[in-house]
């Protein structure tokens, strides 16, 4: 059984939801502080609303949502929607039912309700960061004895960790926005706005900082993120910095990227079994997960979105219980240029091709495109781990896994970075194609190892992980004719589209909320 920090999660310590005002985003704080900090337990059950804030809607599954204006999906469903389904990774089928018309076809503007939803939602737990901090200071503390001070000085380092990630989200799909810390007021305060260039120095800053107070992964709990999910996420900001600040930060990456893989983490031997239910127990390879379970973060979102999604809901060849779960949504496939990347003997190529066409004649048909299995219900024996069907799912999601390091280390290398070499990088990406191929014959040789094949290779290792916009975009080839796959910008044959697209617009009702907020291009 999974045992982990969620469980602390207790309804009624901090009642923070969204006001049903669309011009009022924030949450309200309904319980008085000095009723929920008054012992460590209470601040680790308040610590665990923080990391459920990513894959739950509320304290329940079909109510008490903790906003109000939100179409009532989770953080990761519209992280999810935002990274893959404008990619050549995504081909979705209920385009108008689910609202993903616009995402799909990459012509969304200021009113697409997924855009709006994924903006609040990094808000929102952006607030509750802010408050949990608020009430962590050392004057606040200073009623604890010794031990307990410094429990809860961990839990704040983690606090900032959280509210970095998701800032981070804020940089990497809107290019900017509002800037609230727990030094400015609660209620009538109007944000500034932050740029690129000052979210990406906060978020650096913070990292650095808190990454060196948080702890090493064999003193960290199961679902809460040790030092090394900060100096990831400080990677992954890195290696994507020419797209946000305009500067090469390749060395930055790479020194990050080698703190990572000195904590002792190591390769799966079964890649699937990252993406089953009982990934619980990778915590070799997994270094952040956000934890699903279906008892204690139950939704129709996250990761059970991801596998019910996944499978068919009319094919006559594809069995829902073949993947653990009751019956499948049939929502989304994988288009044909991506699952063309994968060799026959590539083992991470988990696709159901019978009955499907590889490529897509209509997005919404869903006998076009292959079905992804790479994500299941199953445990280890290939048991159902729950009853999907009232429950959802009991697969983690791996934010962050040491596969991904190893990839960014090698493009940075391949991009002119030091810290590393040429032949440190090739070693870690054999490694994770010997995986793939269950023996040498999918190596490749140092020649080979350049900028298109490590986007391709990202691809095959990360295919909906939530990477290929964000990696698409710093290759040059999201909006740009550089590469095109079928119903790119909305017709079939796939075309370029305004670069403007490469970032979300703040939503329309930021803008009437917050003066201080602007869209250049939309």
């Amino acid at each position: 059984m999974k045992k982990y920090l969620y469980m602390f999660c207790t309804v009624g310590l901090l009642s923070l939801t969204g006001c049903v005002d669309q011009l009022n985003q924030m949450p309200n704080q309904q319980t008085t502080s000095g009723n929920v900090y008054i012992s460590v337990d209470n601040y680790k059950a308040v610590l665990a609303k923080l990391y459920a804030s990513y894959v739950i809607t509320g304290q329940e599954k079909d109510g008490d949502a903790d906003l109000g204006s939100n179409s009532g999906y989770d953080y990761m469903r519209c992280y999810f929607n935002l990274q893959e389904s404008g990619t050549d990774e995504l081909a979705s089928t209920w385009l108008e039912g689910d609202k993903v018309y616009d995402l799909t076809y990459l012509s969304w503007d200021a009113n697409d309700p997924w855009v709006t939803d994924m903006y609040y939602r990094i808000y929102y737990t952006v607030a509750l960061c802010n408050e949990f901090l608020r009430n962590s200071t050392e004057s606040k503390i200073a009623k604890f004895n010794e031990n307990e001070q410094g429990t809860i000085r961990q839990f704040t380092a983690e606090a900032r960790f959280l509210r970095a990630l998701a800032y981070y989200h804020a940089l990497d799909l809107y290019g900017k926005g509002p800037f609230v810390s727990e030094n400015d007021p609660v209620g009538a305060f109007i944000p500034p706005c932050y740029n690129a260039d000052q979210l990406f120095s906060f978020i650096e800053s913070e990292l650095i900082e808190t990454g060196d107070k948080m702890l090493s992964r064999t003193e960290c709990e199961y679902g809460r993120a040790p030092r090394a999910a900060a100096w990831s996420l400080l990677a992954k900001m890195y290696l994507n910095a020419e797209v946000y600040v305009k500067k090469s930060y390749y060395n930055e990456c790479i020194a990050a990227c080698k703190k990572v893989i000195a904590e002792g983490y190591s390769l799966e031997a079964d890649y699937q079994k990252l993406f089953n239910a009982e990934n619980h127990l990778r915590t070799n390879e997994i270094i952040l997960p956000f934890v699903v379970d279906a008892q204690h973060t139950v939704s129709w979102g996250s990761t059970t979105y991801i596998v019910c999604g996944a499978v068919s809901s009319t094919s006559d060849y594809m069995i829902a219980s073949d993947y653990g779960v009751t019956n499948g949504w049939g929502m989304f496939r994988i288009r044909g240029e991506a699952s063309s990347k994968f060799a026959e003997e590539d083992k991470r190529g988990n696709f159901f091709t019978e009955g499907q066409s590889q490529y897509l004649d209509k997005v919404d048909d869903q006998s076009n495109g292959y079905y992804v299995t790479k994500w299941t219900n199953l445990t280890d024996g290939g048991e159902a781990a729950s009853n999907t069907g009232a429950d959802g799912v009991n697969t983690d999601y791996p934010m962050f896994r040491l596969a991904d390091i190893y990839l960014m280390l090698a493009e940075s290398v391949v991009k002119g970075g030091s810290g590393s070499s040429m032949t440190e990088a090739l070693s870690y990406v054999n490694d994770l194609r010997y995986r793939a191929y269950g023996s040498n014959d999918g190596h490749i040789v140092v020649g080979q190892l350049t900028p298109d094949f490590i986007l391709d290779e990202r691809c095959r290792e990360l295919y909906w992980e939530c990477t290929r916009r964000t990696d698409l975009i710093r290759h040059g080839k999201f909006t740009t004719s550089n590469y095109i796959w079928q119903w790119k910008g909305g017709v079939k044959d796939g075309k370029s589209v305004d670069a403007k697209y490469n970032i979300y617009p703040i939503p329309s009702s930021e803008l009437s909320a917050n003066p201080n907020m602007t869209n250049e291009n939309y």
